[in-house]
């Protein structure tokens, strides 16, 4: 049976550059990934290599360079974590096979996944979140639809609108379009990729309108057309018009991936956008000895700083000392990242858009108006209202509707205690204690 020095889950930016560093300083490695190739979700995704995002060449050097001196397992999907004796281990399915890896150390670098919010509508086929319609494009060179409406609010709507600009007849961003006015020396190094964007965007002439969004999703079977409101700072209802569409894809932001670090019990705190996120010291390490964590987890922030809080991470629990110029990299990094969520906010007025038969959450079909039903029976906070209404309780676990849910609680969302981070069937629970050992 093999204990491995580190463990990693996740093969993204943040993964891989955790596992290279502590493999080239001497450790023996393992990283876990559910994806058949490195890349998560900022590069597992492309069809061809072109249409992939900046840093593509470094960080498949970097991949090369760890599949040769560590054992990188994809297709390993890991449903739980746990402690040891002798360290932790993670619980995986390779296929419906159930596997255990054992590690002294853990990094955890499990991303995020698109942060939805309800309105009228938003359970028709042709209505999906903003990275639905990226990945769709980038996995199988699937364009979303022929006549795309992208709304939201923050900088990643505008690298899906012009992916797909050709198709795209409008990008509405919520908020105001200069949301980093304040901040023009940590705006000044996106400066050139957002006038990329914006030069595709208006090749195509799709028009990008401000204190402007989505509110209704409108068609009988599927997607036809949308309404468009002008908004006021706060997102309420100024005016409202009609644009004709098949596919509409919505962001407002991303959910970091914390329930492996929940699992074992790691202490949470909340981002600057009021999400949940693990808390790490200069380390990246925990609150639980010999569990690290970089990347989205620890605050949403992009790729570039998931690759460095990796490196960190990797040096650190290899006991090798931290550049100081990596580290002030990071932190520049960061207050660049919470200057986004300053300037890129989801503001309250989106509950007034639903009407009480919205569904919140689709997965248990509940309207606004059982959690409001909830609510008047007693319920004061979201874990109440899910016992009383059961949104949170379906498929998708509260992953998708749980932000929602909290809002209209009252209250910032929190940290998700999940005992199975991702689907796996009874079968495989039966098998687990015939697992093959790694």
């Amino acid at each position: 049976m093999t204990t491995y020095d580190l463990v990693v889950v996740g093969g993204g930016p943040s993964g891989v550059a955790g596992a290279l560093s502590a493999a080239l300083a001497g450790l023996r490695v393992a990283l876990l990934d559910a994806g058949p190739r490195l890349g998560g979700q900022y590069f597992r995704h492309s069809a061809s290599p072109q249409d992939l995002h900046h840093g593509l060449d470094r960080f498949l050097r970097q991949a090369d360079a760890l599949g040769e001196r560590a054992d990188v397992l994809t297709g390993h999907q890991v449903w739980a974590v746990s402690r040891e004796d002798e360290g932790f281990a993670v619980h995986a399915l390779a296929g419906e096979t159930p596997v255990t890896v054992r590690g002294t150390r853990l990094l955890i670098a499990t991303g995020a996944h698109d942060r939805p919010l309800p309105f009228p509508g938003w359970d028709l086929p042709g209505v999906l979140t903003a990275g639905g319609a990226q990945a769709l494009l980038k996995g199988n060179n699937v364009r979303a639809g022929r006549r795309v409406v992208v709304s939201g609010t923050g900088p990643f709507l505008l690298p899906v609108a012009a992916s797909l600009a050709a198709d795209v007849v409008g990008v509405f961003e919520a908020n105001r379009g200069l949301g980093l006015a304040r901040h023009p020396v940590l705006a000044a190094a996106k400066t050139g990729e957002a006038a990329g964007y914006g030069f595709a965007l208006a090749r195509h002439r799709v028009p990008y309108r401000t204190r402007h969004a989505v509110v209704a999703a409108h068609g009988d079977d599927r997607l036809t057309h949308v309404t468009v409101a002008k908004l006021d700072r706060d997102w309420n209802v100024l005016s409202t018009r009609t644009v004709e569409c098949d596919t509409l894809a919505t962001g407002y932001g991303f959910v970091p991936q914390l329930d492996l670090l929940t699992q074992l019990g790691c202490a949470t705190g909340h981002d600057a956008d009021g999400s949940p996120i693990v808390t790490v010291d200069a380390a990246q390490c925990t609150s639980v000895p010999g569990v690290y964590a970089a990347g989205e987890p620890t605050g949403v922030g992009g790729a570039v700083l998931a690759e460095v809080e990796g490196r960190i991470a990797g040096l650190s629990l290899s006991g090798v000392a931290v550049p100081g110029l990596l580290l002030r990299r990071r932190a520049r990094l960061r207050a660049f990242a919470a200057a986004l969520h300053e300037a890129y906010p989801v503001r309250p007025g989106w509950q007034s858009w639903l009407r009480d038969d919205t569904l919140v959450c689709r997965c248990e079909e509940v309207p606004l108006s059982r959690v409001r039903e909830a609510q008047e029976l007693g319920a004061t906070e979201a874990r109440s209202i899910k016992l009383l209404a059961r949104p949170g309780m379906g498929w998708c676990q509260g992953r998708m509707c749980g932000y929602a849910v909290s809002c209209l609680a009252g209250e910032r969302p929190q940290a998700p205690r999940r005992p199975i981070a991702q689907p796996i069937t009874l079968g495989s629970l039966e098998r687990i204690n015939d697992d093959e050992s790694r």
